[in-house]
């Protein structure tokens, strides 16, 4: 069920008093805590207790504003108040983490004042008291799409306004199941925050394409040009992306949650859901009866995937079991090797009328993949995997998996198997070790970017 805001409350902006009040106690708390949300340290008690006072004096005055929030403040200052109450133990915000339904109101524009003890993946691993100033982007062609064949109840896109330390970082995400809670409920939404993705494409993109020197397609360039357009752009990519994850024919749990195995797994499941996003885009673009902003979306969607895969993802982090980034590399040797993808006198060009036969051809090989692996032994479906990969990436020299089964522990349990890939499995190539040296500063600099920062 979506409820529906008939009338846009009112918006506030960062330098709301309210809202930087509450920032800043929330940061001063951050300070106090260790890694589980805890204040172990009676000393700090008194302290804790002054900026937990700040938070639900501020949630109270900021309420009024937020009346689509009501339960979840009410909620939320009740936690604080139980955490002050129980002296600063590991924090249990579970009854305002229920109380938080976002995904029943989407809204373009609408806001929210979020703060719970949490993690931010990609950014803090420590439950310590984070809160994030955000607005929801739901664009009426994304709305369009949702309501039709890409039905997705739990995905919320968000933008930016402010945020805490641990924003200040690589984390796009907001995700329910990194709040600190006593018990682990049912998940009902996730939220993606659209302008860090958007912002940091852009910014990646401009330098890539100049250092490779690419010419880029009208459309890729209108994605430069735009912030918002290109927020939209990833919506639409995240909406598709996100629900694939449990639909097809999949091995019976694609992540295999709560289950060791070799990393190069979840490197195609990624690239599986993006490969899909990018085949549904084709078919939309494609299609007389879709809308006028959906078709051109689609077109900018296919762009996204291709450019923020082989340019971002590829060199983005350490090369310690980094799947985002073998996914990447995936994509631009597949791309290379069919052909549509030239590094020739040192320029790179794209043959963009062969591009999407391409893509679909290797999201198709990543399909028949999970399609055989309902037939096979998991320890088998890794080593079809293995071959899939290895058929284009070149493995690293050392490896053991790189030699077949006759060199691995297959008569043994699967751990054996998933001890012998290495970290960096398939090493970067050389194109990608002077890209990646050419190209760090500027990934290094988009931690903390955001819709707002200057491109």
């Amino acid at each position: 069920m979506t409820v529906t805001v008939t009338v846009a409350p009112t918006r506030i902006t960062a330098e709301n008093p309210a809202w930087l009040r509450l920032r800043s106690a929330a940061e001063s708390l951050q300070a106090l805590q260790v890694q589980d949300g805890s204040v172990p340290d009676a000393g700090h008690h008194a302290e804790a207790t002054l900026q937990v006072a700040a938070i639900t004096e501020s949630l109270a005055e900021l309420a009024p504003l937020f009346p689509h929030d009501a339960a979840y403040l009410d909620a939320v200052v009740a936690d604080f108040q139980a955490w002050a109450t129980a002296g600063f133990a590991v924090p249990d915000f579970l009854a305002s983490l229920l109380a938080f339904q976002p995904q029943l109101q989407r809204q373009d524009g609408l806001q929210h004042v979020v703060i719970f003890p949490m993690y931010t993946q990609n950014g803090s691993s420590s439950r310590l008291v984070e809160a994030v100033l955000i607005e929801v982007i739901w664009p009426d062609f994304v709305a369009g799409l949702e309501a039709g064949d890409y039905s997705n109840k739990l995905f919320v896109p968000i933008r930016f306004l402010d945020f805490t330390h641990g924003y200040n970082t690589n984390s796009a995400v907001l995700f329910p199941e990194t709040v600190a809670v006593r018990a682990t409920p049912t998940f009902t939404w996730g939220a993606i925050f659209a302008d860090r993705e958007a912002a940091r494409f852009r910014r990646v993109l401009r330098a890539a394409a100049d250092i490779t020197s690419l010419d880029l397609p009208a459309g890729a360039a209108e994605l430069l040009a735009d912030q918002e357009l290109t927020e939209a752009t990833f919506v639409m990519w995240d909406l598709i992306h996100d629900r694939t994850h449990m639909r097809g024919d999949l091995p019976f749990d694609p992540f295999m949650i709560k289950q060791r195995m070799p990393y190069f797994l979840y490197s195609l499941e990624e690239l599986r859901c993006d490969l899909t996003a990018f085949r549904e885009s084709v078919r939309i673009e494609q299609d007389e009866d879709a809308g006028p902003e959906a078709r051109r979306h689609a077109k900018l969607v296919q762009y996204a995937i291709i450019f923020d895969r082989i340019f971002r993802f590829a060199i983005t982090g350490n090369r310690v079991r980094n799947y985002d980034g073998l996914g990447g590399q995936l994509l631009f040797a597949w791309l290379h090797q069919h052909h549509v993808l030239h590094w020739t006198d040192s320029r790179l060009s794209i043959d963009w009328d062969q591009v999407a036969d391409a893509v679909i051809a290797l999201g198709a090989s990543i399909d028949e993949l999970y399609w055989r692996s309902i037939d096979r032994p998991k320890m088998a479906h890794w080593l079809a995997a293995y071959q899939l990969i290895s058929a284009t990436l070149t493995p690293n020299p050392a490896s053991v998996w790189a030699k077949g089964p006759d060199a691995l522990p297959v008569a043994g349990p699967p751990r054996g198997l998933t001890d012998q890939v290495l970290d960096d499995e398939f090493p970067l190539s050389m194109f990608y070790e002077a890209l990646e040296k050419k190209m760090r500063p500027v990934i290094e600099s988009t931690a903390g970017i955001t819709g707002a920062s200057a491109l």
